[in-house]
């Protein structure tokens, strides 16, 4: 990645409660440190985002019921919409990705993936495919239907990976490059209950973690990219004993060597560290720490993988840790307010 790419960043954030939308920072590459430049209200809810590989447009979703993805040119020091956004046929989409010449949404509330295809100039076209999920879970409250949280192209490229939290369980995905249809190849079963939210794929290719919302716990998965299955082998606690209270966990990162998973933890306000084992099979954890605010919604590393940065919702900032390379444990050097904040990028 070059020095351009690492010098800024880009903070999501909820308009509705606040937020100022799509927010670009400056990046100090020596401490970490965020200096807001400006914002773009242009989509509603902007509550993810995804750069192109390139660095030169910006994904983001639009969380709200009607449901909405756009592009922005980020060329200058400020985003600019490509256009208006344009309808992803679901509602409440949560996240997005690129894969196979396309931007796929998680639809949460209607339990659906969308792809759109990306033309050339970066814009998006009208949606392709709207692949329905189905399937419920024990939670009468929370998985009365599919939710469809999360979508991300796995290390190889040849598959789409949605993980559904109504549902308690990971669908993989063929996407055709020329049509954006979307195929169902398989859908791995999940602990009853345990909501799993979001997933990250272990940088040797062969493991994934998948990070439980309901149950405070993360199950590893063996990954066999050949045949598109996932294989889960266990589940790893992300608080320790006797915690009481609310504890529900959202993002989850793999460190570049493999050798340290974090996850975060809302409610708990905190950000747990647990260490892999050399072929990263074994998740154990270590402790956690304090995120530095309330109700930390995502966790992202720098391009450097030597800094943590974790989305604080309720409290309206993003706050910084340095990573000790030895234990993996995050220590806090700095925050920026950041109201209503969802997910930070690097581009």
């Amino acid at each position: 990645m070059g020095s351009n790419r690492a010098a800024r960043a880009f903070i999501g954030s909820f308009t509705t409660a606040g937020g100022h939308g799509v927010t670009a920072a400056a990046v100090d590459e020596e401490t970490g440190a965020l200096t807001p430049l400006g914002s773009s209200a242009a989509v509603i809810n902007p509550s993810f985002l995804a750069p192109s590989p390139d660095g030169t447009v910006l994904y983001a979703v639009g969380e709200t019921a009607e449901g909405t993805a756009a592009a922005f040119d980020i060329g200058e020091a400020l985003p600019r919409p490509f256009g208006a956004p344009v309808p992803v046929g679901g509602a409440g989409p949560t996240h997005l990705a690129l894969a196979a010449g396309h931007l796929v949404t998680a639809n949460y509330d209607s339990g659906s993936v969308t792809a759109l295809p990306v033309h050339p100039d970066g814009s998006l076209g009208p949606a392709a495919c709207v692949l329905e999920h189905r399937g419920s879970g024990p939670n009468a409250e929370r998985q009365q239907g599919p939710h469809a949280h999360q979508v991300l192209a796995d290390p190889s490229g040849r598959w789409t990976v949605s993980v559904d939290l109504g549902t308690d369980s990971v669908r993989v995905c063929e996407l055709a490059p020329d049509t954006g249809v979307l195929r169902l190849h398989s859908e791995t079963p999940l602990r009853p209950g345990s909501g799993p939210r979001h997933l990250a794929f272990h940088p040797g290719g062969r493991y994934a973690y998948v990070l439980n919302e309901l149950a405070p716990t993360l199950t590893v998965c063996r990954w066999d990219a050949g045949t598109g299955t996932l294989e889960p082998l266990g589940e790893t606690p992300v608080v320790e004993d006797g915690v009481r209270g609310e504890v529900y966990p959202s993002g989850v990162v793999v460190a570049r060597d493999g050798r340290f998973l974090w996850a975060a933890n809302r409610g708990h306000d905190s950000i747990a560290v647990l260490a892999l084992d050399p072929t990263g099979e074994k998740a154990a954890l270590v402790t956690t720490v304090d995120c530095g605010g309330h109700w930390p919604r995502d966790l992202t590393l720098d391009p450097s993988g030597r800094r943590l940065y974790a989305s604080n919702e309720r409290s309206g900032d993003v706050t910084w840790f340095d990573i000790d390379a030895a234990t993996g444990i995050p220590s806090r050097t700095g925050s920026i307010e950041a109201p209503a904040a969802s997910c930070v990028v690097f581009c």
